[in-house]
Parts: C-alpha cells; structure tokens; sequence
C-alpha cells in the first residue's frame, strides 16, 4: 500500500533515501551509500599565493562554499555525543532526556553543513526539529556511529509522515517478540514474579509434546539459566489448580513453527511472532492482537498479523481459549473475542498464495470451538437471556497484582481474623479461611480484567453479572462471519476434528451455515429484549442477577455497529442521540461523565472512564459508522483522534502513549489514573510507541480525506479546518 504521503524527492539511483527505515540509515547499508566525508575549506588564492608567507594584513580570503544554494534540503555533518551531550545540556531544562514544550531552554542549536566539512553553519529551531535531532541522535548512538550524516527533511519532516513512517519502519519491529530458547531466559522470567527463587519457566500443554522436548533439551544444554519446564494436565483446569500455580509463575507456550537452522542445518523448532501491546511486555495479549493487526495489515506485515492467528489457534487448541496473556496464572481468564473477523482480514490478503484456505478452516474451527467451551458455556453463559458475561474461573487473590493493590480491600478482613494481610491472604487462598464477599468482589474483579476494560465503575463489583454490549456485539459477528464463511468457502459443511471440539461437544461432525444463521438471529433478538434503549438510542448492559439494564453510557454501544448487530434505525438513532454524548475534543470518550459520577480522593479516576479515550473505542466506532453510510462522522472522528495524537507527538519529543485524556487539548498523554500511562517514560527517543494507538494512527489514516490529511501535517484543529472548509465550500470524501 503506497503511502499517502510518499515524497516526490529527485535524487541518484546510488543516493541514500532520507526517509530510510533506522536500521538501513544508520546500519552499514546506509553508511556504504553515504558520500565520503572530508572536512576540508576550498580557499580562492591568487596564483602562487600558496607558497607564500602569510600577510596578516591581508584581510582573509572569502572561504568557498559548497553548499546548495535555494530551498533543496541541507545534509549536516553531525559528531553524534558531543551534539547529544549539547543539545541536552541546552535545551532538556527538566532533565527527563526529552525535548518538549514544557522545557526552558533557547530552542536552537547550530549544525555545520557535510558539503562544508561542518564549517557553514544552519540554526536547527523549534521544539520539534530540536526534539527530531534528539531522537535521530539516540537512535544513531544505538548503532554505534560516533559521526553521521543527517538529513535536514528527518528533521523538519511532516509530523504525520514521520508518526506513520516510524510506526511502519520501526515501532513494529520493535514491539515483535518470539518465544523460544533464543529469548527463553528473559521472557520466560516473570517481571511480577513474587515468589523467593525466580526463575524462568514454562508450562506446555499435552498435546505439544514437541514443545516439552524442545525445551527439555534447551534446559539440558543450558543449565545456568534455570529453565524450569512443566507438563500441564490434560484434564480441565479449575481455578483451584490456577491458584496452586502461584507458587512456579511461568509462561504458557504458544505456537511454533519448524524451520532448519542455518548454522548446524539441522531441523529445529523457533517460535511464531506476534506483536506485544508496548515495549516492557514480552507475553503474546489477547484483544490488542486484533487491534495491531489492522495496522499490521496496512502496513503491508501480514507475515506478523497471520502469525498472530496461528497463535490464537494454538492456544484455542491445546488450552481451549485465547488468554488475557500467556502467563500462568491467566489459564482462567479470556479477553474480548476478535478471531473470526481476524482470520477473514488476513485470508482477504494471503488468499491466492498455498493453504490460505487451510488457514482459513482452522481459524473457524478454533473459533468455533472458543464459542462453544468458552462463551456459551457456564460460568459464562446466562441461561435466562441466552446472553453471555465476562466470568472466569478463579480462587483466592489475584497473584499479578502489584503487592499492594487490593490491601485496602483486604485489611479490614485481616484485622477482623487477627492476622496480618500476608497471613490472612495465605489462610484466604487455601480456602481455610471463608468470606463469601470477598469472593463476590474477587469474581468480578476477575470478570473486569478479562473483559478488557480494567478499570471502570461500569463494571467495579458487577462485571460477572453483565450481560455486556460488547461482548454479545462480538458473539454476533462470530456467528454471522461462521455462517457466511462455511457457506461462502466451504460448501456449507464444514467438519470439526477432534482436536477442535469443545468439551461435550461431539467430534467429527460438520457445521453448516443454517445454524449459526439462526444463532445470529436469536442474539440480535435477545440484545434488541435486553441492551437496547429506544428512548435513548443507544445499548447497555444488562445485570444478569438484578434483571434489569443497567444506566452507565459506555462508548460500547458502538460496538453493535461494528458487528453489524444494529438495524440501519438502531444505527440512525446512535449517530443522533448517542454520539453527540461521546464526542469531545479528541475524538470518543470511553463514557460519559454523568454516568462516571464524582471523583475525589476516595473515589478516584478509572482508566476506562470519562476524560480518557483508547484506540479500540476508535477503530471499531469509526468501522461501524462506516458501514452504515456515516463517512462525515467516521472522518470527523478520526480527525479528532488523528489531530490529538500527532499534537501530542510533535510537541512531546514524539511520544505515543496507552490512552488519552481526549478532553484535554495541551497535553493529552498526561493521565491521571490508577496504572499511570505506558509509552511516555522514555529516554531521548520512543522506540514502540504503543501497539493499538499505532495501528488507530495507520487506520485513521485511510479514513480521513485528502485536505483533512494536509490540514493534520500543517496542525490544524478540527474546529478551523472545519470552519475553513465550510467558507471554502470544500467536499472531498
């Protein structure tokens, strides 16, 4: 896919490409390519004048320059430490190694052109171009140069070129991991690993057995680093073995692939990659997955994007769900389920090459099978509407929590047995100790974590109990995207092997179309009985046990748009009532104040909640809005969302963060929640950015039109350009 913003630059067939991906401008690649550096003055002297002594009289002859005249961009000549060390020393006032609009310094620094050995020189101004110098210096100092050649267009770069090309060309590579005995030391040791001896360790299911050799071997031929290797049973996991595994925390094996090793050329096995959410993870996340790999896909890596479907296969597979994360001690807990319409996206861009259509059964069978012994199964499914909750099983404290994260949940009930929380949490968790409440609250907090959206007072100490938007909006599209795919590429039959069939389920039968037809509909039935609100045009969810809708206004009723769930009147009636209650300054809030409440210091902010915004809430509204003919909205949207993070990034040395305070126009990033924000503590350059904001930013940008994409590089808020484009009478979809 051709960039939108693809340069039209003149240069030599031998010419380095300014805009070159890190690794080749500043590998060896780019350095064979470069000119010959020389810091030499041509002087002009009269004849003979060379050999003649030196007149201080005569007034000094005019030194020739060799740099190009006019408005073609200038190459400097860049000693990479003593630039960083000046620039920093100059300009980061806060001392955080980031250039940004909050520091004091003069906002210049002079740099000394290559044509002229480094003598003329060119002031570098402005936050931006300054921050730009201070990232393209650290990246250059990780490859190891001590002197570069830097082109002025990386500098002064449109800001939406430079966000969209780094995201393709550098934030992918580095948010892609692989598990396998090249890396098995670092990931497989748990940063939250609490226990007196950590080590690295990794739980393999019984049908990988494989997988158990190859590591076996691997902690055989490596036994400084501890490798702990373990069988996971083939019987169902309970939350009672769940909790027994607090004390041996480890990984969960995931996909891998047979290739032959290029230094023995013997056959080995290597783990499938897949994309982590930010750079301080290394565990394969369910829902972020699917919101990366739309970016993925627009960014031409389908190779990582299948890879991530042929991990969730896996997983469905051999542990019957796709994880929260592939860490122990979430063998009990899903996420948001995304596969189907996952697996379609990238068949539509493998569909011509070898066993695409295998790839494709597969992904429908694991689907299939997730939907049977996971969403409509107990504790999941609520027999009554046919609706289906977030519920996973579980026993005792949550073991991933930080330390003290729920001590104030559980003080009052340490002090009630006479003990001290350590004490009470080890009597608790063995079950000899009984408290029914605290296990209400650990169910549903349980529930909010698997549903994605931890935290919000939507779902704080109801979760399990709701039947959720969407939840059943993502049902609904697993079963129409079933049916028309056993129909469409199947011949409307389509068989189940064993190995992907749910539990009481009957192998080696065959699917059709006419069922999950007639199971879509019994869910649209059911969601319009039981999450719509005529009055006020939008979905809620709908408490289970209490059998009532409940009243918090979550950004989730988009969800039924996305899936296709709503009728084109549901729709009409969202994109009236509903939207205008979400829409603020950058783009969707995740809810609407009046439904958070007040906030104080006992009650304070939820992630999930009014003022912030996240990328999935984005992605799916605005796909939704366009599949019901609503492009102006979709655009608009988008705009906002586009406009806000680009801000951010060009006056905040580049950073691309987790979420957004979407009310907050200066400084977006900054957010004052319970996890803080990940992608903003970075030293000198961000180097991931995040995963879901990256692919919304590439997204985005094959939403907006021609003039808005133009107005985004010059800056421009949503408000002038709309205003702008009204008088001009501008329309361009």
């Amino acid at each position: 896919m051709k960039s939108p913003y693809a340069r039209n630059i003149r240069r030599s067939s031998g010419e380095l490409d300014p805009y070159s991906a890190a690794h080749i401008y500043y590998g060896q690649d780019g350095l064979a390519r470069r000119p010959k550096i020389r810091a030499y003055s041509s002087i002009y002297e009269p004849a003979g004048a060379r050999n003649a002594l030196a007149d201080e009289t005569r007034p000094p002859t005019r030194r020739a320059s060799l740099d190009h005249a006019g408005q073609e961009p200038k190459k400097f000549l860049v000693p990479v430490d003593a630039t960083l060390k000046e620039l920093l020393r100059r300009e980061d006032t806060d001392g955080n190694m980031q250039i940004t609009i909050e520091d004091e310094g003069p906002k210049v620094l002079r740099l000394g052109t290559l044509a002229s050995g480094g003598f003329n020189q060119f002031d570098i101004r402005g936050t931006y171009m300054l921050s730009n110098l201070l990232q393209e210096l650290t990246i250059a100092q990780g490859f190891g140069r001590k002197q570069i050649v830097l082109d002025e267009s990386r500098l002064n770069e449109n800001p939406v070129s430079r966000l969209a090309r780094l995201i393709k060309t550098y934030f992918w590579d580095n948010l892609t991991r692989r598990i396998d005995g090249s890396v098995i030391e670092k990931v497989g040791l748990d940063p939250k690993d609490w226990t007196a001896d950590p080590r690295p360790r990794i739980y393999v299911p019984h049908g990988a057995p494989e997988q158990y050799e190859y590591y076996t071997r691997l902690a055989k031929q490596r036994p400084e680093i501890r490798l702990d290797v373990q069988w996971l049973p083939s019987e169902e996991i309970t939350g009672e073995f769940v909790r027994d595994l607090n004390d041996k925390p480890g990984l969960l094996a995931v996909a891998m692939e047979e290739y032959t090793d290029p230094k023995t050329g013997e056959r080995d096995l290597r783990g499938l990659p897949f994309v982590v959410p930010g750079g301080r993870f290394n565990e394969f996340y369910g829902w972020d997955s699917y919101m990366e790999s739309i970016g993925l896909l627009i960014n031409d890596r389908v190779d990582l994007a299948k890879s991530m479907v042929l991990n969730f296969c896996f997983c469905i597979q051999h542990y019957g769900k796709i994880f929260n994360a592939n860490r122990s001690y979430y063998l009990g807990r899903s996420q948001p389920p995304f596969l189907t319409d996952m697996a379609l996206r990238v068949y539509e861009r493998i569909k011509t090459e070898p066993g695409a259509l295998d790839f494709l059964k597969m992904a429908i069978r694991a689907a299939i099978k997730e939907y049977h012994g996971i969403w409509m199964a107990e504790p999941r499914l609520d027999p009554v509407t046919g609706l289906s909750r977030y519920r996973p099983v579980g026993v005792g404290v949550p073991p991933e929590t930080e330390s003290s994260h729920f001590t104030h949940i559980l003080k009052p009930y340490a002090e009630k047995h006479g003990m001290s929380n350590e004490e009470f949490v080890l009597a608790y968790n063995s079950c000899s100790i009984k408290e029914p409440e605290l296990d209400e609250y650990f169910l549903h907090d349980r529930a909010v974590r698997e549903s994605g959206h931890d935290t919000s007072y939507r779902l704080e100490k109801v979760a399990a109990n709701l039947a959720t938007i969407d939840l059943n909006s993502l049902l609904y599209k697993y079963e129409v995207d079933i049916a028309r795919t056993i129909h469409v590429f199947f011949g409307d039959k389509l068989y189940m092997p064993p190995q992907f069939c749910a539990p009481g389920k009957t192998p080696e039968q065959f699917e059709t179309s006419a069922v999950w037809d007639r199971r879509s509909k019994k869910r649209r039935a059911a969601m319009d009985k039981y999450l719509w609100n005529e009055k006020k045009g939008m979905y809620f969810d709908y408490d289970t046990v209490k059998q009532e809708r409940t009243q918090y206004e979550s950004a989730t009723t988009f969800w039924a748009m996305w899936s296709g769930a709503a009728t084109p009147r549901q729709a009409a009636s969202m994109v009236i009532q509903a939207l205008p209650r979400f829409e603020v300054f950058g783009g969707l809030v995740s809810g609407t104040e009046e439904s958070r409440g007040v906030t104080g210091l006992s009650r304070p902010n939820r992630q999930w909640d009014y003022p912030y915004g996240w990328a999935p809430q984005q992605i799916l509204a605005w796909t939704g809005l366009l599949r019901y003919g609503y492009t102006e909205e979709a655009e608009r949207l988008a705009y906002k969302w586009l406009y806000m993070v680009t801000k951010a990034f060009f006056d905040f040395n580049g950073v691309v963060v987790e979420k957004y305070d979407v009310t907050r126009p200066i400084d977006p990033h900054k957010v004052d929640a319970e996890y803080g924000n990940q992608g903003s503590d970075f030293k000198g350059v961000a180097r991931e950015g995040f995963g879901w904001v990256n692919a919304s930013y590439v997204y985005g940008l094959t939403i907006v039109n021609v003039h808005m994409k133009r107005a985004l590089g010059a800056l421009t808020p949503w408000e002038t350009f709309n205003r702008m484009t009204e008088q001009a009478g501008v329309v361009d979809h």
